[in-house]
C-alpha cells in the first residue's frame, strides 16, 4: 500500500507579487476558497476532508516495497517524528533519505524547485510571471543543469540520483489528492500534477540558498538610492568602517605567508599590504534603474530571510580544556525568515556498517528536497555555518544599444536565450534573456528599465548616453561549482585535513565552517569562490563597459583564505563579524556585520572562564538565549538625562531606571526602549532617507530631490510616499545602525539630529532635543498600542511570532489562515541581539527572522547533544508533529538528540522498514 504524503509549505512568491496582476489573484483567491472547503468541511469538503487529509500523512509503521533498494532500510523516528534512517549501502541510504523527505515535506519540495527552475507560474497562475522571468533570468537551473553535467563528482551524481529516485518512488501511483489538500484544491482550477524528481532539482536548491546569503548586493544598490539625497560623507556615515577596536574579528592571528603564498596561522601581517580601500563612485545615480530593481528583488520569495543587518547566525566552539565534558562544545543557530514547516529537516543517515561502498554515519539538519546533512557531525567531526558574508556579486552598468553592449570601445553581441513560461490557466509568455561578458541584463526584467540611459549620472568615464543603460549582475554563483560535493565530503570527514578539503569544494555561499573534533581539536576556515576586483571595492556600481573593472580569472585561491585551528584563547566565535584584520591583503567584503552579537558571544564565554570556570552543554544553551541589548546600554544613560516635562512621558521614561537591558518578553522597559529607538532612527536617519528605502505607502512632504509627486509651492516640499517593503526598509536598526549612532553620540550639535518642524512638532536642534522627541513619541505609540497603563506593557506583546504556511497561508479568508497558520507567540531577544528574534525598525515590531533552529553537540559524546527545530518535522498543517518543537523553542529548550545505535533504539516510537 501506497505510504502517503505531504501537505508542506515551501517558500514561495505564490502570495502575490506585489504587482501581481488582477486575473492571477482571482485564481489564486479561488484556490484558497477551495482549500478552506477541504479544511471546513464545507460542500466538497465534506467528502474531502477526509479522504484527502488523511490520505496524506505517512505510514510510519509496518512495511513499503520500494523498487531499486538493494536491501531494506530501517526508518526508526521518535516521538517528534524525527526519522533515523539504517541502510547497508549508500545508494539505499540516500534513495530512503529521498523518500521520507517526500513523505513529510513533498509539497514543499515541489515548490521550491518550481521556485529554482523559474516555473511558480505552473503551479499558481500569471500572478507569477514576473518572479518567473526574474528567475529564469538569473538561470538557476541552467547553472545546477551544468553542474551536474560537467564538474561534480561521478559519487555525487550517484547519490544524486539515488535521492531522486526515492523521491519518485513515493510520488510513484499517487494522485494528487494522495499527496497533499494543496495538490487537490490546485486540481479544481488547473490540471497540475507533480512531475517526477530529478537530481538537478536537487542541485538548484544550494542556489537559491547563495541568493539570499549572497552578501551586499542590497547595500550596494541602497548607497546608489541615497545618492539622491545625501552627499558622500552623509553616506559614509550611514555606512561607518568596521569597529575593530571594539568587536574583535573571527581570526586573530596568522597572515598570507611571503614564502609559502599560503595563509600560515604563525605568519605575520604585513604593515603595507591591505585591501583597498577606495569606494570607487563610477555611477553615482543609477536611481531609477537601481530603485526598480530592488523592488523587483523584494517580490523574490526570500526562502532564507530578509537582507538586512543585525541578521545572520551564530556558531562557537570551546575546547575541551575549558569545557566540563572534557571535549569540545559546538553550538550554532542560524538566523533565517520564520517559516511554517521550518526550512530545517533533522534526520539521522546511518550505515549499518560502515565500509567501502556504505560510508555514512551522520545527523543533523538537512533541507527536505537536497540529500546530505548539512549542518551537524557524525560519528568523529561535528561542524557547523554562519555566514561569511563575502562580497561575491557586482552590479554593472552596461551601455547598450539595439546591436549589444559597449565594451572597450567596441560593439559585442549579446548572448539570447529565449525560453517559454508556462502558466496555468493562461497563454504561454514568451520571454528573451539578454546577456553581457559580464552576466544577465536583470534591469531587463522591469518595465521602467527598458530606458535607463538618458539621465544616468555617471563619471567622465562614460560613453555617449545617447541610447541607454543597463544593469548587469555577475556574481559567482552563476558559473558551475562543487557546493555539492561539499556536502558529502563534509558528511564522511573524520579529521581538519579532510574538513578543509570539504570545504574547499564549498564554493558558494561562502560560510564561516566551525569545526570540532573526537580528539578535542577545534578549527575554522573561510571558504568560498570570492572575486578578485582589479578596480574598485564593490560598494557601488561599476562601469560595465570598461575592462578595467572586471573581475580577475581565478577568485582568491583557497591556500590564502583564513582558517583557524586550536587557537590558544580555547574557543573560536563566528556571527557574521569581520573574519580577520584590516592587514589581510585580499578583499573579503566593506560590508561585514558589525560583529554585536559575536562581541556579545565572547565576553560571555570569558566571563565564565574567568577565574578557572568551565563551561558545561547547559551554558551553551543558556547563551544561545541570551537577550542583552547593547544599544540599550549605550543609549539608556543618556535618555535618563532628558529632563522630561510632561507627566505621562515622564512616567514612561521611568521604566528605563534599574533596566538591565536584558529584553525579555515580560519586559516593559525593553518595550519602551526599542520604541525609542525606533523613533531616534526615524527622525535622524529614516525621514531623510530617499522614498526607495522607506516603508511602502509612507508619506513625508520633503525637499524636492528629482522626485515626483504634488509640491507645496509656498515651503518647496514635495508629497513622496515610501516604497520597499517593511522588512527590508531603512533604517532597520541592525547593528550597523548601532555604530551609526555610537559614532555620533558624542556629537551633540551633528546635522543629523536636526530636524525640520512638523505639524504641531517643533524643529529639533541637536542631540538632547532628539531623543526628547522619541521619548515621547514612543510613548504615545506604544499608548496605541498597548495601553495608557505602562505597568501593562510588555515587550513580548509587541514582538510577536506568527508561524505561516508560505503559499496558501499568506493571504485570503481568515478562517484558511487560522487552519494553516499558527501562533502568535510572545518572543524575547531582539535585533543584534545573540537570541536574534530579528525585527526591521522601519517597518514595526513583528519578528521578522529567527534562530532557525538550535543545537549544542556534545563531541565524543554524541548522544548527550541536544537540538531544536522552529517547528516539527511534518509539513502537514493537521499532523501531530506540524509545530510540535515550536512551544519549547520560545522557551529556550532542546530536545534530547539521540545518535547512536541504543540511544535511537530507547527513543524510537515508530518504525517502517523499506523492502526492495
Amino acid at each position: 500500500m501506497p505510504a502517503n504524503t505531504t501537505a508542506s509549505s515551501g517558500s514561495t512568491g505564490s502570495a502575490g507579487a506585489k504587482t501581481g496582476r488582477k486575473k492571477g489573484r482571482r485564481a489564486r483567491l479561488i484556490v484558497l476558497v477551495l482549500v478552506l472547503a477541504l479544511v471546513a468541511g464545507i460542500g466538497y469538503g465534506a467528502y474531502w476532508s477526509v479522504s484527502t487529509v488523511r490520505a496524506s500523512y505517512p505510514q510510519t509503521t509496518g512495511s513499503i516495497k520500494i523498487d531499486g533498494l538493494e536491501g531494506t532500510v530501517d526508518v526508526k523516528r521518535d516521538g517528534y517524528g524525527i526519522p533515523q534512517l539504517y541502510a547497508d549501502s549508500d545508494a539505499d541510504l540516500f534513495r530512503a533519505q529521498g523518500f521520507v523527505h517526500a513523505q513529510d515535506r513533498f509539497w514543499e519540495m515541489d515548490v521550491r524547485r518550481h521556485m529554482t527552475a523559474g516555473r511558480l507560474s505552473e503551479m499558481f497562475g500569471s500572478g507569477q510571471v514576473e518572479t518567473d522571468t526574474f528567475l529564469r533570468t538569473l538561470g538557476w537551473h541552467e547553472v545546477a543543469q551544468k553542474e551536474y553535467d560537467t564538474v561534480l563528482s561521478e559519487e555525487t551524481k550517484k547519490n544524486l540520483q539515488s535521492y531522486a529516485d526515492g523521491v519518485n518512488a513515493y510520488l510513484e501511483g499517487r494522485d494528487g489528492k494522495d499527496i497533499s489538500v494543496e495538490y487537490a484544491a490546485l486540481g479544481f482550477t488547473n490540471d497540475y500534477k507533480p512531475g517526477k524528481w530529478t537530481p538537478v532539482d536537487s542541485v538548484a536548491w544550494l542556489k537559491a540558498m547563495a541568493w539570499d546569503l549572497r552578501g551586499n548586493m542590497q547595500d550596494e544598490i541602497d548607497r546608489s538610492l541615497m545618492s539622491s539625497r545625501l552627499d558622500a560623507k552623509q553616506i559614509q556615515d550611514l555606512y561607518p568602517a568596521y569597529p575593530y577596536d571594539k568587536n574583535e574579528p573571527i581570526v586573530d592571528r596568522g597572515a598570507i605567508s611571503p614564502v609559502t603564498g599560503k595563509f600560515d596561522l604563525d605568519a605575520t601581517p604585513s604593515d603595507d599590504i591591505g585591501a583597498a580601500d577606495t569606494a570607487q563612485d563610477a555611477t553615482q545615480g543609477l536611481n531609477t534603474q537601481l530603485a526598480s530593481l530592488s523592488d523587483t528583488l523584494d517580490q523574490i520569495p526570500a526562502l532564507l530571510g530578509p537582507n538586512g543587518n543585525g541578521i545572520g547566525s551564530n556558531s562557537w566552539v570551546v575546547s575541551g580544556e575549558y569545557t566540563t565534558t572534557g571535549k569540545p562544545l559546538l553550538a550554532n543557530d542560524p538566523h533565517l525568515a520564520p517559516q511554517l514547516p521550518s526550512l530545517w529537516y533533522q534526520m539521522g543517515l546511518h550505515c549499518r556498517e560502515i565500509s567501502a561502498t556504505c560510508q555514512y554515519d551522520t545527523a543533523g539538519y538537512t533541507f527536505s528536497g537536497m540529500p546530505g546533512v548539512v549542518i551537524g557531525h557524525n560519528q568523529d567531526i561535528a561542524w557547523g555555518l554562519t555566514n561569511l558574508g563575502a562580497d561575491v556579486t557586482d552590479l554593472f552598468l552596461e551601455k547598450v544599444s539595439a546591436d549589444g553592449y559597449l565594451y572597450d570601445g567596441k560593439v559585442k553581441p549579446f548572448t539570447v536565450r529565449d525560453e517559454i513560461i508556462k502558466v496555468a490557466g493562461g497563454k504561454d509568455r514568451p520571454i528573451t534573456i539578454r546577456e553581457t561578458n559580464n552576466g544577465p541584463l536583470v534591469s531587463d526584467r522591469s518595465s521602467e528599465l527598458e530606458k535607463v540611459g538618458q539621465k544616468a549620472p555617471v563619471t567622465n568615464e562614460a560613453p555617449d548616453r545617447a541610447e541607454g543603460y543597463a544593469v548587469a549582475l555577475k556574481w559567482t554563483a552563476l558559473e558551475p561549482g562543487r557546493s555539492m560535493d561539499a556536502v558529502f565530503e563534509l558528511n564522511r570527514a573524520k579529521d581538519f585535513t579532510s574538513f578543509r578539503k570539504a570545504a574547499e569544494h564549498f564554493e558558494v555561499p561562502s560560510q564561516n565552517l566551525i569545526y570540532a573534533d573526537n580528539d578535542g581539536n577545534i578549527g575554522y576556515q573561510a571558504p568560498g569562490k570570492i572575486p578578485v576586483r582589479m578596480e574598485g571595492d564593490g560598494t557601488m556600481p561599476s562601469p560595465g563597459w570598461s575592462s578595467k573593472y572586471g573581475w580577475e580569472k581565478e577568485p582568491i585561491p583557497f591556500d590564502e583564505l583564513p582558517y583557524e585551528y586550536n587557537p590558544k584563547r580555547g574557543y573560536i566565535v563566528t556571527a557574521n563579524q569581520a573574519v580577520i584584520g584590516k592587514k589581510y591583503p585580499h578583499l573579503l567584503t566593506k560590508d561585514w556585520g558589525y560583529g554585536s552579537r559575536s562581541q556579545r558571544i565572547n565576553d560571555l564565554i570569558r566571563a565564565k572562564l574567568k577565574d578557572g570556570g568551565k563551561i558545561s552543554t547547559e551554558d551553551m544553551q543558556k547563551m544561545q538565549m541570551d537577550n542583552t541589548s547593547e544599544i540599550a546600554a549605550k543609549l539608556v544613560p543618556e535618555l535618563l538625562k532628558i529632563n522630561v516635562s510632561d507627566k505621562s512621558v515622564r512616567e514612561a521614561q521611568k521604566l528605563l531606571e534599574g533596566w538591565d537591558y536584558t529584553q525579555e518578553p515580560d519586559s516593559a522597559a525593553a518595550a519602551y526602549f526599542n520604541a525609542v529607538w525606533r523613533n531616534i532612527l526615524k527622525l535622524a536617519f529614516g525621514n531623510k532617507l530617499p522614498k526607495e528605502l522607506r516603508v511602502e505607502g509612507e508619506c513625508l512632504n520633503v525637499p524636492r530631490a528629482g522626485g515626483s509627486g504634488p509640491v507645496d509651492e509656498q515651503n518647496k516640499l514635495v508629497r513622496e510616499c515610501g516604497q520597499r517593503a517593511a522588512d527590508s526598509a531603512q533604517p532597520d536598526g541592525g547593528d550597523r545602525w548601532y555604530q551609526v549612532v555610537i559614532n555620533l553620540l558624542d556629537d551633540q550639535d551633528n546635522d543629523w539630529w536636526k530636524t525640520p518642524k512638523s505639524g504641531r512638532d517643533l524643529a529639533t536642534e541637536n542631540r538632547d532635543e532628539l531623543f526628547a522627541r522619541a521619548l515621547e513619541d514612543a510613548r504615545w505609540e506604544l499608548t496605541a498600542k498597548l495601553g495608557k497603563d505602562v505597568s501593562t506593557w510588555s515587550w513580548g506583546r509587541l514582538h510577536q511570532l506568527t508561524l505561516k504556511n508560505q503559499t496558501l497561508g499568506t493571504e485570503g479568508p481568515d478562517l484558511l489562515r487560522r487552519a494553516l497558520n499558527r501562533g502568535p507567540w510572545d518572543l524575547g531577544g531582539g535585533e543584534a541581539a545573540v537570541n536574534a528574534a530579528g525585527w526591521n525598525a522601519a517597518g514595526g515590531y513583528e519578528v521578522v527572522w529567527v534562530p532557525s533552529m538550535r543545537m549544542v553537540v556534545n563531541v565524543g559524546d554524541w548522544d548527550k547533544s541536544r537540538w531544536i527545530n522552529l517547528t516539527g518535522a511534518s509539513g502537514h498543517a493537521f499532523s501531530a508533529h506540524y509545530t510540535d518543537q515550536t512551544e519549547k523553542w520560545v522557551n529556550g529548550e532542546l530536545l534530547d538528540w539521540s545518535f547512536g545505535t541504543n540511544a535511537v533504539s530507547k527513543s524510537t516510537v515508530d518504525t517502517l522498514t523499506l523492502k526492495p
